[in-house]
Parts: structure tokens; sequence; C-alpha cells
């Protein structure tokens, strides 16, 4: 699967996209992280990307001719074939072309959920715009996004942390990425009100002090967890998932 990432601050995702688990991802081949500044696509004397808003008010709004021409020119990459580690042909086939998606991260935008990410993990290219400043002019939204998205009700400088999310979220859905494809099945979100059952490690007892916190007491392991019954293991973890602790 690849991302393709339009932002205006692409040093942003190195740190980030270099660790764990993404990076062993891009490693082995199972996703392509392409970043694209659409600074390079003004062409104008100062590179500009946003502008006064029509009306009115507050704050800069990021311009439609910049981010149409980075967008253009990433599905022209895409249609061409020609991406890192494309060992096929020098042309795509047009079931690949139509396996694109452009996504608007805006907060007007679709609430993200694990259900989105299963739909999404079926395309093959996802072109991510990361909007900045007071907004992007709406006609990124209505002409050259497929869809707006929003991690979540607040307010985010930019696109940028939603980018990261949508990208961790689908490379696990991926298979081979996370090796032992049973995490996957049963991570948090994957049924609808399906949340992870508690999990535990040594040592068995953890002596927390007699700070505010530990309060001088043991804190132990559940029982059923040390004792090998399977079936018990089973029933508590289905209890504890549904309704927490």
């Amino acid at each position: 699967m690849r991302f393709d990432i339009i932002t205006i601050f692409p040093e942003i995702f190195d740190s980030y996209f270099n660790e764990s688990i993404l990076k062993r991802a891009q490693k082995n081949g199972f996703i392509e992280i392409a970043v694209h500044n659409p600074r390079d696509y003004a062409y104008d004397k100062h590179h500009t990307t946003d502008d006064t808003p029509y009306g009115g008010g507050a704050g800069m709004v990021m311009k439609v001719e910049p981010i149409y021409r980075c967008v253009k020119d990433v599905q022209d990459v895409l249609s061409a074939g020609d991406v890192e580690g494309d060992n096929n042909s020098n042309k795509r086939s047009d079931a690949t072309i139509r396996t694109t998606r452009t996504i608007l991260f805006s907060a007007k935008g679709k609430k993200y959920t694990q259900r989105d990410a299963k739909r999404l993990s079926k395309y093959d290219n996802l072109i991510l715009i990361c909007g900045r400043y007071e907004g992007v002019d709406e006609r990124v939204a209505k002409y050259i996004a497929d869809e707006e998205i929003s991690i979540g009700e607040y307010v985010l400088t930019g696109g940028e942390i939603p980018a990261m999310v949508i990208v961790d979220s689908l490379a696990r859905l991926i298979p081979g990425v996370l090796g032992n494809e049973i995490s996957s099945q049963e991570e948090s979100h994957n049924k609808d009100g399906y949340l992870e059952y508690p999990q535990y490690t040594k040592p068995e007892e953890f002596f927390a002090g007699n700070g505010a916190a530990g309060g001088g007491k043991a804190w132990k392991v559940p029982k059923v967890l040390l004792g090998g019954n399977h079936a018990k293991i089973e029933e508590w973890r289905k209890k504890n998932a549904v309704n927490g602790i």
C-alpha cells in the first residue's frame, strides 16, 4: 500500500515513520510513504500556499492551485506506475488506478473509526491532504478530495497528526506487518463494541510502596490468569473485554 502525503511541513513525519512497526513495514515492502510539499507547486516568487479569506475573517486559507497541481502530479505518477518498488510493468492497470482515494483532513469531515480503517485498507494508494492555518479552500474538498475525515472533535494545528493516524491504523491491517496475525484480530475496535481484555505480565505481585498511589499494598495479577485453566481464562477475557474491569 502506498501513502502520498501532501504537507507544507514534510519534516514532521521523519521521526514517526522511521521507528518501530512502520519502519519495518517500509523496509519489508509492505507499505510505501511519499511526502510532497505543495510549495514546490506554487509558481509565484515566494512559493505562496496560503492567502487571506474572501469575505474577511481571521487567519489564512490554503490555496487551491498548489494543492491541485501536487495531487495531479501524484496521480500521474501512480497511473504511470512510476513508484519506488513497483516491479510489475511500466504501466499500472486501470484496476489499480481506480483504487486510489484522496482524503482531506477537515474539522467537518466524517469521524474516523476502525470501520473506516478497514474500508480504506482495500485501496492500493491513498493521497492524504494536510490542511493548515484557518483551513483549506473549499474547492479542494468539493473537486479534488474524495472524502473529508476528522479524527476527533477537537482542534489541531494541522492535518499531519491525522495523516500519521491513518498510516499507522491502516498499516496494521496489512497481512505481514504485525508478524502475528492474531494480534490484529484480537485488537480493540476490531469488532463493533469490542474493547480488548486487560493484559498482565511479570511480576505476579508488584509492591508499589507507601506513596499515595501504592498505599503499601501489592498489586496482583488476577488469579484466573495464573491457574492454567484455558476455558476459565477465555471466559474471563470475554467478560472483561466487553465490560472492562
